[in-house]
């Protein structure tokens, strides 16, 4: 596990950037987006007035990236360490889960993508990310943990505008292994809680560690409420893992070239894994948070 060089800059006092930009702002740099969405002349072009006005003030919290393959545990970790550093865990995932329970057209046509395990447009995702951050800024969060975003070059060009992200921590975890975990996944109807049924215990490959995973099983009062997601099918997890590959590659090469990106592997469940993320993370938590994490 290769640390990235980030020390100069990791917890270096004032950060650039703001929550204060508003939802008109995205929609027309989602238009931008999605016409150079196979080049880099967004990246390219002087940036507008809004996207100036969208970088002014400070945060006092982290900003980092969780990224990973579908059921790599991304959701679960960055939740765990966003309560570590005192900043709200933003998945986009809930995010769009929550847009697709809306009964409107816009809701129906992100239900047939997602089912069909098809990422979603830029511009969808950057107003859906906009709703939320503005939510948090008169909230007064201050920083943040995303999670499933961005999840391509050009959202990445759209985030860089905005915001300086300190680090990205890219977990990992064999295909085999990912798919199993998705295809246990399980939501409970009544409560919202996520579970995960399957029992993973499997040989380590060229000589490495066994991997077991146990199940998160429900408790009684939820056992009988268990739901599956409706794109959580081989067919369409493999979809999935197939599209990650082809557009978050260049997101993971980005990060990378930048000196930011930490790869970590996943090779236990939680009881395991937490504490060696914990300790791969601990070069750039705040000073204050390095009790909390250590506890």
């Amino acid at each position: 596990m290769k640390i990235p060089a980030l020390a100069a800059r990791r917890l270096a006092g004032v950060r650039n950037g703001s929550f204060s930009f508003s939802s008109s702002s995205f929609s027309s740099i989602g238009a931008r987006l999605s016409s150079t969405r196979h080049g880099h002349a967004a990246a390219e072009s002087e940036p507008s007035e809004a996207w100036n006005s969208a970088r002014s003030g400070s945060r006092t919290g982290p900003q980092w990236i969780f990224l990973g393959c579908p059921g790599v545990g991304k959701g679960t970790y960055a939740s765990r360490l966003a309560k570590t550093l005192g900043v709200p865990h933003i998945a986009m995932g809930d995010i769009v889960r929550q847009e697709l329970s809306q009964p409107t057209p816009s809701g129906a046509k992100l239900k047939q993508l997602m089912n069909e395990g098809k990422l979603l447009p830029d511009e969808v995702v950057l107003e859906l990310l906009a709703k939320r951050l503005q939510a948090g800024s008169a909230a007064g969060e201050s920083g943040f943990i995303l999670d499933g975003f961005p999840r391509t070059r050009s959202q990445v060009e759209a985030l860089d505008r905005i915001t300086d992200i300190e680090l990205v921590l890219n977990l990992r975890l064999r295909e085999d292994i990912l798919i199993m975990k998705c295809m246990g996944r399980r939501i409970c109807s009544g409560c919202g809680t996520n579970f995960n049924i399957a029992n993973i215990d499997v040989e380590g490959e060229d000589g490495g560690p066994r991997i077991f995973m146990p199940p998160l099983l429900p408790p009684p009062a939820c056992a009988n409420k268990l739901t599956t997601r409706a794109d959580d099918t081989e067919e369409v997890v493999r979809a999935r893992l197939n599209l990650y590959a082809e557009e978050c590659k260049p997101v993971e090469d980005y990060y990378r070239a930048q000196g930011k990106l930490l790869d970590f592997d996943v090779m236990g469940g939680i009881p395991e894994t937490w504490p060696k993320l914990l300790d791969a993370v601990k070069p750039y938590l705040p000073e204050e948070s390095m009790s909390v994490a250590t506890a």
